[in-house]
């Protein structure tokens, strides 16, 4: 067994061994047992069901919570010439069935699932007719109520046990708590499982927290200070932008990734990052999911997560290598009350959902007792302006009917383009010949788009692109003209959000079921939320040790690396800075920042110094803003 699943790894991934437990889960679901492996974000969760599916004949099913990560994971298998195919929403019924047929029938090896999709009489029906040889259920934390990322469809998982009730069934997390761990156990009817639990320590990850007023210039700081590839998390769109901005007129080789890109535009800003001609990806929470980049050297937090199990995950992106990596938050004062008026003042009550998801009908013209059930483009600040809501409460109440399986939310840029000529084909033939530079294009469009002169027509944009060889942008502009010049009926339509209606629309009648969750899963995220600041104004415990303490690790070491740990003993006397702080300016004018890295003191302290030599008028600042003796 040991030489077939080590060929296995080698042969598909490229490595020579197993790492941490991983080995051992392997062995103990090919024996068929149940197993939960909690392992900790880089630990290889993955190849502790793919192996094993690939070892023994039938098909694996895997349960993932988020469209990205399953169509991530297929991608990845497809490269590596494994058969993979995902069933999420936006697919017709015809294809759906297809689908389930190739599972059948042609020799697939991974089937990967949303748990919607989970529920469905055919998709059941099909399952219990193919040859299952393991049940894996990934990011499995999101079953338990107390988890980060509860979602109560995943509690529809335990089918799976009844219909195909011998097949080997393995959970997976890297973020559970204790209380988690026992209710993916319930949950899942998972009474004789092994549970293999890898420690969540990262040793060669520095994790700090940094107190400053001046956020850009302490990240710019730490970017100096490491080699490799960086990653800034920021909690919006715009952020991101305007940071990655300022860090290339800084000189930091730098790109943004959210939400809202184009997924070419996202598969290209990916690449130029994973292959290092891009140093720093400055992102939203919308990145980092599935990617594996060995020499993250730094993770900033530059705003503050929403809860210590998101926090660590995206912190654990770096050092995937085995090499000294830091992960920092830097926060300012101002950053508390940002966070909890974004993630606790913006929680929504039983009524506002309701009313979110009756304008959401309205805005999408769904009559009662509807079901509409292809993918629809949604702009969100659109609709959010359009009936007075506030952004953060409506996307949170959206949140909540995605997690209730009430609709399906992604954010999925797309472009809708149509076209269609309005006027005679003499007239065509007339614009043709005095537009001799735009006349090769456009009669690629006419070639390409038979009917295009009776009806609408939906074009693709990427491919006139490259039927002629010009930018989407030129086409654009084309098209425009077109318009202007009375030839065509032209609308290019974008949106930043894709939702798929789960259930005919109800109104109240759908939210009831679980109007008395939705205080529960309040109380989790201020829970959540408590935790996180109070890692962050954390002085005295390693924050190794207080990690590891709030995932169930309770005789945690102290890891000698970490702020806490590195803290100077010996605290330099107010009075003593005082004193250092005239020295250097009998010497000349000094900035702040000159003088906190001369001085070596806490940038806290300096500037109460600084403030209170300032307030005696024994210190003054001149037109640089430095500081002089008076």
């Amino acid at each position: 067994m040991r030489k077939e699943t080590t060929s296995i790894l080698r042969g598909f991934w490229g490595h020579d061994d197993f790492r941490g437990s991983q080995k051992n889960i392997i062995d103990t679901v090919l024996s068929g047992k149940d197993v939960l492996a909690l392992m900790p974000t880089g630990g290889g969760k993955s190849i502790c069901y793919q192996v094993p599916a690939l070892v023994n004949e039938g098909i694996c099913i895997v349960v993932s919570p988020l469209v990205a990560l399953i169509q991530d994971q297929v991608s990845q298998l497809k490269k590596r010439g494994i058969k993979a195919v995902a069933l999420t929403g936006g697919i017709s019924v015809e294809e759906l069935s297809n689908r389930l047929d190739n599972c059948l029938y042609g020799n697939y090896k991974f089937l990967y699932l949303s748990t919607e999709r989970l529920q469905q009489s055919m998709v059941q029906e099909r399952i219990q007719q193919m040859n299952v040889n393991l049940i894996a259920i990934d990011e499995a934390h999101c079953i338990s109520q107390w988890g980060n990322d509860f979602r109560p469809a995943y509690l529809g998982c335990s089918i799976l046990r009844e219909l195909i009730p011998e097949t080997p069934i393995i959970a997976l997390t890297a973020t559970a708590t204790p209380r988690v761990i026992e209710d993916i156990l319930e949950n899942l009817n998972l009474e004789q499982a092994s549970v293999f639990k890898d420690s969540f320590l990262r040793s060669n990850i520095i994790f700090k927290v940094k107190h400053t007023e001046d956020k850009l210039y302490q990240l710019k700081k730490y970017l100096t200070k490491i080699d490799g590839s960086g990653i800034v998390y920021v909690r919006s769109r715009k952020a991101s932008i305007t940071i990655a901005n300022y860090l290339n007129e800084n000189g930091y080789s730098a790109s943004f990734f959210h939400g809202g890109i184009p997924k070419s535009e996202k598969e290209k800003k990916l690449n130029e990052w994973l292959v290092g001609k891009v140093r720093v990806m400055v992102a939203t929470n919308a990145f980092g999911m599935g990617v594996d980049k060995p020499d993250v050297r730094l993770v900033v937090h530059y705003q503050i997560a929403d809860s210590l199990e998101s926090y660590f995950q995206e912190a654990g992106r770096a050092g995937r290598d085995g090499k000294s990596s830091t992960a920092i938050i830097l926060t300012s004062k101002e950053d508390e009350e940002r966070a909890k008026q974004q993630f606790l003042s913006a929680l929504p009550d039983v009524n506002f959902v309701k009313t979110v998801y009756s304008k959401l009908n309205n805005h999408f013209q769904i009559s009662y007792g509807e079901l509409v059930s292809e993918p629809l483009a949604f702009k969100f600040n659109e609709f959010c302006q359009h009936y007075n809501f506030n952004p953060n409460m409506a996307f949170n109440a959206l949140r909540m009917l995605d997690q209730n399986s009430v609709l399906s939310l992604s954010e999925n840029f797309k472009e809708k383009t149509t076209l269609q000529f309005v006027v005679s084909k003499a007239v065509i033939f007339d614009y043709l010949d005095k537009n001799r530079k735009t006349a090769p294009i456009i009669q690629t469009i006419l070639r390409t788009y038979g009917g295009i002169m009776e009806y609408e027509t939906k074009i693709s944009l990427d491919l006139l692109s490259k039927k002629t060889g010009e930018s989407e942008a030129k086409l654009k502009k084309i098209m425009e003209q077109l318009l202007a010049d009375g030839m065509v009926e032209y609308q290019n339509n974008t949106s930043d959000l894709e939702i798929t209606f789960l259930v005919p629309r109800e109104d109240d009648h759908t939210i009831n079921p679980f109007a008395n969750k939705i205080k529960e899963l309040n109380a989790v995220k201020q829970n959540n939320m408590a935790a996180m600041l109070g890692y962050i104004k954390n002085k005295k415990v390693c924050r190794n040790v207080y990690l590891l303490n709030y995932f169930g690790e309770k005789n945690a070491e102290k890891c000698g690396t970490c702020d806490i740990c590195t803290k100077k003993s010996k605290l330099v006397s107010p009075h003593e800075l005082e004193q250092r702080i005239l020295e250097l300016l009998d010497l000349g004018p000094h900035s702040s920042r000159k003088l906190e890295k001369v001085t070596g003191a806490n940038e806290k302290d300096l500037l109460k110094t600084l403030q209170r030599l300032l307030e005696d008028e024994v210190v003054a600042l001149n037109f640089k803003n430095e500081y002089i003796k008076k």
